[in-house]
Order: C-alpha cells, then structure tokens, then sequence
C-alpha cells in the first residue's frame, strides 16, 4: 500500500512542476505586450508606416500590434516600393508588408529596437537593424517593427527611413541608406551561408564599428587589419569571399566618411547588449539541459516504482 501511495505522489507533484513551468512561460509571454504610451509633446506625434500590399484586415492587425489604439495619437504613413527603389536601389514591383513605429527619444537615449512579431521577421534581428540604422544615421528612438505575414525583415528598413524623411523631417543620405541596406544584406547572408548566430555577426559587425570610431582608419589596409583582428578576437572564422565582402563593405562606409564616433556611446550600448543575450542564451542552454537532465531522471524513478 505505501509503495501505491509513494507512486501517486511522485506522479501530482510531476503534474504540478509541469503546470507552474507552462503557468510561468505564459506569463512570461504576456509581459511583452505592446501598449501605446503616452505622447511626447517635445517630439510630437510617433510615426507608424505602414507596407502598402496589406489588406485592410491586414492593417488594422498591425495598428494592434504596434499599439496604435488611436490613429489620430500617431502620423500614418505608407511605404511603397517606389520607396524602396529610392532609398536603397530594390525593386519598384515588390510587395511591401513590414510595418514600423518610430518614437524618438531625448539624445543619448540610445537605439531600441522591438520585433513585435519576431516569427515572422525571419533574417533579422534586433541588433541586425540597430546596426544598420546606426549606419543611416539613424539613432536616439524606439523603433517597433511588425509583420502580418512571414518576411526576410530587409524592407522594414525602407519604411523607418520614409518615417524619418517625411514623418520627422529629417532628411537622410541616401548613399548612406543604401550602404546599411548592404550592410543588413550581408549581416543575413553571413548568418545563413556561414552559419554563424544571428547575434554574433552583430556582434563583430558592432565591434569593428568600435574600432574605426577608436582608430580612424586611414586606409583600406587599415579597415582589412581592424576586421582580421575582430575576426581573431571573436573565434569566427569566413571564407576569402565572405572576408573581402565585409572589407568592401566598411572601406565603402570609410569613403562616405560615415562617422561611427558620432555613435560611439549608442555602439557601447549595443555591444553590451549583445554580450547579454549571448550570456543569456548560453544560460539558456544550460537551464534547459538540466531541466531535461531532471525530467530525464524523475522518469526513470517513475519507471523503478512500477517495476
């Protein structure tokens, strides 16, 4: 009778490790709710662009995922692909689905970036557009990006940077929005082609910023020896082609004299972003392997009690 007894209990407190995990995951997702805040009337209305190939089901999703809970609260643009072809050479035809809300911040607030709907954002990451915003000169906002449908991520960029030409009034260079498009492109093919984590190409990618605000590189020989040096630091190892990619990339942003120093303090903050979420993916791993390792092991209990 006790060996019974002993069976019934180890299975409800296994129910009930099982409901509190599922219990926490549920509001852990609930916390990152979108909600729209109140204005700022330093900076006025946020600007939301919309893609222009949505529905209007489909928009009104959007406006929910961004937090629009009033459109007058914020200035509604959309963005086409007459945009796209402006801002960085893509193709006039394409449908436009990625959607954005800007909301700009006192200076020195620093670049923050929300995917509202990372699984359907599938090649870039948070730091990946923050990186390339940085590039365009874009910094000091909050930008939420939002996708009904399941798209790479590129586009999303064009509509931040209509948000800021027209909905904010500040004009941007397009040579320099056409280089942070090249930069996301490549920031993508690196992470698919070489297999390396989305957040450790950001991470060289925001450490070789770093160095040319430090160093002020005067040369291409220069550029080539600070991404060499990164390279080696970082453990990440690129093929020929892929390496002189990247050294055209920044010897192209050298010649636009695109000045990483103007950002040093907002490249600071995101490399310290970056190292968290490697820390914590790494932490990650090891939770879930002693989970795994626990469950594992109450199993096998379970199984020796009805053996």
């Amino acid at each position: 009778m006790f060996k019974n007894t002993r069976k019934w209990i180890v299975i409800a407190l296994l129910f009930l490790l099982t409901m509190a995990i599922s219990t926490s995951a549920l509001a852990s997702n609930g916390d990152n709710k979108n909600d729209e805040d109140s204005i700022d009337e330093k900076f006025g209305l946020p600007v939301v662009v919309y893609g222009s190939a949505l529905t209007p089901a489909q928009k009104e999703e959007v406006r929910k995922l961004l937090g629009v809970k009033d459109p007058k609260m914020v200035k509604e643009l959309t963005v086409s692909g007459e945009d796209l072809e402006r801002y960085i050479k893509g193709n006039k035809h394409s449908n436009m689905y990625s959607s954005a809300k800007i909301t700009l911040k006192d200076s020195g607030s620093g670049l923050y970036i929300n995917q509202v709907t990372p699984e359907n954002i599938t090649e870039v990451s948070d730091e990946m557009y923050a990186n390339a915003l940085l590039t365009a000169g874009i910094q000091d906002a909050v930008v939420d990006v939002a996708s009904p449908v399941k798209v790479s991520g590129h586009s999303a960029l064009v509509g931040i940077y209509k948000a800021y030409d027209e909905g904010e009034g500040t004009e941007l260079n397009t040579e320099h929005t056409e280089v942070a498009n090249e930069e996301l492109s490549l920031a993508s093919k690196l992470a698919q082609q070489e297999g390396l984590d989305k957040d450790k190409i950001s991470e060289l990618l925001t450490e070789i910023k770093k160095e040319i605000a430090a160093q002020n590189p005067a040369t291409k020989e220069d550029i080539e020896q600070i991404i060499n040096e990164q390279l080696k630091t970082l453990e990440i190892k690129l093929s020929p082609d892929d390496r002189q990619l990247l050294i055209d990339l920044f010897e192209k942003m050298r010649n636009l004299n695109i000045n990483f120093d103007n950002v040093k303090s907002q490249l600071e903050d995101l490399s310290k972003e970056i190292q968290t979420r490697l820390e914590e993916a790494v932490g990650d791993k090891g939770f879930l392997q002693a989970i795994g390792d626990f469950f594992k092991n109450l199993i096998e209990g379970i199984k020796s009690l009805f053996s």
